[in-house]
């Protein structure tokens, strides 16, 4: 099929970008979206012009790596989908399709398609971890742990921290992210030592790193390809409340 794409081209960080159109011709629509702009590149190569710049690793809906905004939508057209995962077969003879990078004012443009990230590595390290000695591996039926604690703990570990709720999010909010990490270990027993301190550390470095605040459109849910709800949200806000009292008294 044949293709009409919009690109965002942008030099650096530093310099304005622009969207430059490339048609394609006879696009297999077996291939994923990534493939895609693989050969545009190798054409792209061949022409002695410079290359896209796009972020991938696994190319099988597990890092997050590949963010892209594709005709407005992070990730593209297909629900529960990450970029990678994409075919060309959800597209029409004669489409056009618009690609960008992640638009958020925590996220800044490095190069074409590839956004500095980094802000969301931040709300980690500020309290998305577990300091303490777990020891060796242990049987799994030997920690109390219940089904519907353990169900909870493995959807919200689910989600593979792509940014696609914050490029969705009008606000640039990061609310579902950093909700999805404390809810991981509200529900596990490694995770209680630091329950105290976790959600007011997670939420204050959201704020210093550039994040807006949730005002209850959930894009990011619509958008999230792992599909985590947004209610884990409303979790969140309560442990900070509890964590703001904590640490008041």
């Amino acid at each position: 099929m044949k293709l009409t794409l919009h690109v965002w081209r942008q030099k650096n960080g530093n310099e304005r970008g622009a969207i430059e159109t490339y048609v394609r011709e006879d696009v297999n629509e077996d291939m994923s979206f990534l493939e895609m702009l693989d050969e545009l590149n190798e054409d792209l190569i061949k022409e002695g012009k410079d290359t896209i710049a796009f972020d991938h690793d696994c190319r099988e809906g597990i890092c997050g790596a590949c963010a892209l905004a594709i005709n407005g939508m992070p990730h593209g057209p297909e629900a529960a989908t990450t970029t990678c995962q994409l075919h060309m077969r959800k597209f029409n003879d004669g489409d056009e399709i618009y690609i960008e990078p992640f638009r958020a004012r925590a996220f800044p443009v490095l190069k074409d398609l590839v956004t500095d990230r980094v802000a969301l590595d931040k709300i980690i390290q500020a309290g998305g971890y577990v300091s303490v000695n777990t020891g060796s591996p242990q049987d799994a039926n030997a920690l109390p742990i219940s089904k519907e604690s353990a169900d909870i703990a493995m959807d919200a570990a689910a989600c593979i921290g792509c940014g696609a709720c914050v490029a969705s999010c009008p606000n640039g909010a990061a609310m579902l992210f950093t909700a999805a990490k404390i809810v991981q270990f509200i529900h596990l027993p490694q995770g209680q030592a630091e329950r105290k301190k976790r959600a007011l550390a997670m939420v204050t470095a959201m704020e210093e790193n550039g994040f807006g605040a949730c005002r209850n459109y959930y894009e990011c849910e619509a958008v999230c390809p792992k599909e985590i709800p947004a209610r884990f949200i409303s979790r969140m806000n309560v442990e900070y409340v509890k964590s703001k009292i904590i640490d008041a008294l």
